[in-house]
């Protein structure tokens, strides 16, 4: 199948909430994302009918081990070929799998094997679904509108990981584990149509010097000689690796810790959780919709001080009210990090590297953030909550003082509508 590709001169215009080729790509992502929490809720029910609770996290480790493994050949993968082609092929692999799954466990019990199966090939095309989707912006929309389609990026996901339980559970309260995977199954399969139809944006001159691609190990060591010599995308990558270790093991792991010392109960949870999430959607939408913010290295600088503030005071909080307000703070200044470094590594980077600095970021989400988990864990069991909190938000901070020490970060800038060449 050969891949069209158009100057779309009508992005230079049209702003990319507004472009229907952008928007079409978004409803694809979107309903992939969905079944993909759909997916994962019926796995981990299929588990816990199959064995325990035990075998519950042996599954569910299973799809993280090859995803965490794999995603720096993803990132190679994604930029030898075409991004598009490859999320299709990995979309198709995964709708397959899971419709497989589904009629398998209509028929017959599932077993734990099979269950465990189906998290390793889930996690190994991941490993190419997530590096592809980082390359695929800059042959969509312009580099003006990176900005923007990073913030309705951001957006899709917060508004997938609170739909798509609801959906799963419901479904497997109609159905049981079968009808979950059914749907998960056909969500995946609806994005199918919508991504054939997104247009590629011809890159021009930097398509005709795209580099001739040596072997696999080679191409990878290449892409991370040029994350490191890069003045501004290697800043930004430790920085928001950093900020992943110091600041996702206090909120996934701390706040259910923090909530069990407190006595706020289930709904108290809920309510830190919900806040937190609704902050992070709010940053989201308003990169959306503003589509450029100024002085964004300064900016991802302050709001990265505010998360670890946030962060390190929260288990301070005195009330359940307070612990909620500062959930909500953190969650916007974390969304405006994400997005803003996100956004700069979008614009900054060649697009014959995207697919490999993308699978560098996502492998310290995947890899190393959940390595503080335990860490984490063990010690608010050792020293409760306040210290341990404090700590992480410290420890975070280090990401401010290497954005600060750089140049580059500190001057960074998002392109402007004005700046887009056709």
């Amino acid at each position: 199948m050969s891949t069209a590709k158009t100057a779309l001169p009508e992005c230079a215009t049209t702003p990319a909430h507004r472009d229907a080729n952008v928007l079409r790509w978004l409803t694809a992502y979107t309903a992939s994302l969905i079944g993909d929490s759909v997916y994962f809720v019926a796995l981990a029910w299929s588990a816990q009918k199959a064995a325990g609770p035990t075998e519950v996290g042996l599954v569910m480790a299973s799809g993280a081990l090859p995803r965490a493994l794999l995603m720096l050949g993803g990132g190679v993968v994604a930029d030898r070929f075409d991004p598009r082609r490859v999320i299709l092929g990995s979309d198709a692999l995964r709708c397959l799998v899971i419709l497989a799954v589904a009629a398998g466990i209509a028929l017959t019990t599932p077993a734990l094997w099979i269950l465990v199966a189906v998290a390793l090939v889930f996690g190994a095309v991941d490993a190419l679904f997530v590096p592809a989707v980082g390359a695929l912006p800059p042959r969509i929309t312009t580099p003006g509108q990176l900005a923007r389609v990073t913030g309705m990026r951001s957006l899709s996901m917060r508004l997938s990981q609170i739909a798509g339980p609801p959906i799963g559970g419901l479904a497997m309260g109609l159905g049981g584990p079968a009808a979950a995977f059914t749907v998960a199954g056909l969500l995946i399969a609806l994005s199918l149509p919508l991504l054939l139809s997104v247009r590629i944006r011809s890159l021009g001159a930097r398509d005709a010097e795209r580099p001739e691609p040596g072997t696999a190990r080679q191409d990878l060591l290449d892409g991370l000689r040029y994350i490191r010599r890069h003045r501004l995308i290697g800043p930004l990558v430790v920085v928001g690796a950093i900020c992943e270790l110091g600041l996702i093991g206090t909120v996934n792991v701390g706040m259910v810790l923090l909530n069990a010392e407190r006595g706020w109960g289930p709904s108290g949870y809920g309510w830190i959780v919900s806040s937190f999430s609704a902050g992070a959607a709010a940053s989201a939408a308003l990169l959306a919709i503003a589509g450029w913010l100024p002085r964004a290295g300064l900016m991802l600088s302050g709001t990265l001080l505010t998360s670890c503030a946030g962060a390190a005071t929260i288990a301070l909080a005195p009330t359940l009210r307070l612990a909620v307000v500062l959930a909500a703070v953190v969650g916007l200044s974390v969304g405006v990090v994400g997005s803003l470094d996100n956004a700069l590594i979008q614009s900054a980077a060649d697009p014959s590297y995207l697919g490999r600095v993308t699978s560098v970021v996502m492998l310290t989400m995947v890899g190393l953030a959940p390595l503080s988990y335990p860490l984490v864990g063990a010690a608010i069991g050792v020293w409760g909550a306040a210290p341990v909190f404090l700590g992480c938000g410290i420890f975070a901070s280090l990401g401010v003082v290497i954005a600060l020490a750089s140049d580059a970060v500190r001057h960074a800038e998002l392109p402007r509508q004005s700046q887009l060449t056709t």
